[in-house]
């Protein structure tokens, strides 16, 4: 998988497009969700796209600390679901990891995490804060990742 890591001036139109027609497609079709998912924050992200053969298939958007929460963050995190079976959310996830930690220079990562991929963060090295909460009436918990 092929990742490139943008900010929001430089997505063209078309890679733009492509990103919220996925992100539309995971959290609001998919995971039956009516949430307003344009919220004004891509203005401050970074956007991790993973594309496999020129098709976006994996994506992230990270924030610096204090662009979003206290700490830097990963959000939005996705796989397209005809994917998933290749392993490109721990991909993504590990370049998102990657860059906050080389280029942003953090050693602390927040995420609001589904509750449901619980293992699959644990196994990033994030750990369960706090108690679980609705996000759009999706569970979810507070987890951190700290060097």
């Amino acid at each position: 998988m092929e990742i490139k890591i943008l900010p929001f001036e430089q997505l063209t139109a078309p890679k733009l497009y492509e990103l919220l027609q996925l992100r539309a497609e995971v959290f609001i079709v998919e995971q039956n969700c009516v949430y307003q998912d344009i919220d004004g924050k891509d203005f401050k992200a970074l956007h991790v796209l993973g594309y496999e053969n020129n098709t976006l298939v994996a994506y992230t958007r990270i924030f610096n600390r204090g662009d979003y929460f206290e700490e830097a963050s990963i959000g939005r995190v996705l796989t397209h679901s005809q994917y998933r079976k290749f392993g490109y959310g721990k991909v993504i996830m590990q370049s998102s990891i990657d860059y906050l930690e080389n280029q942003f220079k953090v050693d602390t990562i927040e995420i609001s995490a589904q509750q449901y991929l619980d293992k699959f963060y644990t196994e990033l090295g994030f750990n369960k804060t706090g108690e679980g909460y609705l996000e759009d009436n999706i569970p979810h918990i507070k987890m951190i990742k700290s060097k």
